[in-house]
């Protein structure tokens, strides 16, 4: 079967599939498996990300809570990715996780359930979308006060007037045609791949002997200044793991867009997590060996950035800034496949008629293919969401922490087997003590200032969304009926017109 044969193959095979679960086919297939996985990698962005939560790592354990608290969560994080691959395999639509609930809960609460995960996750991706250019523009500061040998500082303000020209780029970027959104991810991948080796091999080579560390130092020495108990607050330290990881629940969302969905989509969140894992935890024992024994220096250098004032001590000015535009450019990237993937989660909710604005929001637009309002409309709610910053240096921490987070069940392609039950369940707990745990401030006895306000956030969510459901009337428990058959309507559709031809027919024969 030649190449042509197996790509028209697959197609009709994943429109079929989605037929039956119920929605008819409106994305083009363009993204192949190596592309969804680039996707899925770009976002996870191993490097840079860990660049912009180091902050939220080091006061929590030192250097070995970066590479224990590491290795720990990652045990975790590949159960999830085991559970959520194999969901992924047997239902690929970009519904993702609240159709999984629909069709997986009672009967009793399975549109309560949905119609509240579908909610949350739509608000998590604003938040992620938020997190991701947030930690861009930080980023673009710190080169900033590097360049001008510390003279310039940046306000709030300052940030988030950079963070919002990220975001109306991304919205233009994300709203290009499918084939180019998928084809851009290997120039994607390469830079990341190139990054990460550069920062490996640059720091043991550069960096200054007196701020080389021993190994027992690096993989021993625990330095908690966060104020918390020392189990606790290593159990803090999984946040960077956490975030930096997160989103490789991304390729499901771009389902509809993938060719032969039920291998390629379980490839993608499974390479995604154990390669970026794996290189995520060398990367974190690099730093450990080369961040040198002053780790408050590094945690309250005017820099404002842990890994920038690491790679300035060993290679300069000049070299930092080559590194940290790269890095930059890296996470911009993170940042515009990020808004491609929850503009999907929007899309889909919509088409359930959801979300308020569903009818405007379900839409393709016929150029380009892709859910242009939608992403317009996730970049206006993440810019909103943005302007927690100017409650206290601590609040934009709540933007960061909001992103950790009936039928017969027929497995596809992808089937953990005996095992399934057992990983769902470790995967499961995981998740809600991860939950719980993320919802403390960063420090004991906070201030207004340092809060954590993520609880105000995700609490708002889901008491809002709740609210919009069980509402007098007009809420949607009255309407909201879960995921609807869009393809009924083509099929209903396409039936009036061949009784209309036949009809036609029969009176010209008369």
């Amino acid at each position: 079967m030649d190449q042509a044969a197996k790509v028209e193959r697959g197609a009709f095979n994943d429109e079929d599939l989605l037929a039956r679960l119920g929605y008819k086919q409106e994305f083009k297939r363009d993204f192949s498996r190596l592309e969804l996985f680039g996707l899925c990698f770009t976002i996870v962005g191993v490097v840079q990300s860990i660049a912009a939560v180091l902050l939220y790592s080091i006061p929590y354990g030192g250097t070995s809570a970066m590479v224990w608290g590491w290795f720990t969560c990652s045990c975790f994080l590949i159960t999830v990715a085991l559970a959520m691959a194999e969901l992924g395999s047997a239902a690929p639509t970009a519904g993702g996780l609240y159709y999984w609930t629909f069709q997986f809960s009672s009967p009793r609460y399975r549109k309560v359930l949905s119609w509240l995960i579908g909610y949350v996750n739509t608000a998590a991706y604003i938040a992620g979308m938020a997190s991701v250019d947030w930690g861009v523009a930080t980023q673009i500061m710190a080169a900033a006060n590097i360049g001008t040998d510390g003279r310039f500082v940046a306000t709030n303000a300052q940030v988030y007037g950079v963070y919002a020209a990220l975001m109306c780029m991304h919205a233009i970027a994300a709203s290009m045609a499918t084939k180019i959104l998928a084809r851009l991810q290997y120039v994607y991948m390469f830079l990341n791949l190139a990054l990460f080796l550069a920062v490996i091999i640059v720091l043991p080579v550069s960096t200054p002997s007196n701020l080389h560390n021993t190994p027992s130092y690096a993989f021993t020495h625990f330095e908690n200044t966060s104020g918390w108990p020392n189990g606790f607050s290593f159990i803090l330290s999984f946040l960077a793991p956490a975030w930096t990881v997160a989103g490789f629940d991304t390729s499901v969302h771009i389902s509809e867009e993938a060719r032969n969905a039920p291998t390629a989509v379980p490839f993608a969140i499974m390479s995604t997590v154990v390669v970026s894992t794996t290189l995520g935890w060398i990367v974190n024992i690099v730093l450990a060996f080369y961040i040198g024994d002053d780790l408050a220096s590094v945690i309250g250098n005017p820099i404002g950035q842990p890994m920038a004032t690491i790679v300035f001590n060993s290679v300069g000015k000049a070299g930092t800034l080559v590194i940290w535009a790269f890095m930059i450019i890296t996470l911009w990237m993170t940042g515009m496949d990020y808004l491609i993937a929850g503009s999907r989660q929007v899309f889909a909710f919509s088409r359930d008629n959801a979300l308020p604005l569903s009818r405007f929001l379900y839409n393709i637009n016929q150029t380009t293919k892709t859910p242009v309002h939608a992403v317009i409309f996730l970049a206006i709610l993440s810019l909103l969401l943005a302007l927690i910053s100017f409650a206290g240096p601590l609040a934009i921490t709540a933007v960061f922490t909001i992103w950790i987070g009936g039928s017969k069940f027929t497995p596809g392609p992808f089937n953990l087997g005996p095992l399934s039950v057992p990983i769902a369940f470790v995967a499961s707990a995981y998740m809600i003590f991860m939950i719980v745990v993320f919802l403390f401030p960063a420090v004991p006895d906070p201030t207004s200032e340092s809060m954590n306000y993520t609880i105000v956030v995700v609490g708002g969510v889901v008491a809002l969304s709740l609210g919009y459901y069980f509402f007098p009337k007009y809420g949607g428990r009255h309407w909201f009926i879960g995921p609807v058959e869009t393809i009924r309507e083509v099929e209903t559709a396409e039936s009036v017109t061949d009784d209309e031809k036949d009809s036609k027919n029969s009176k010209r024969a008369e």
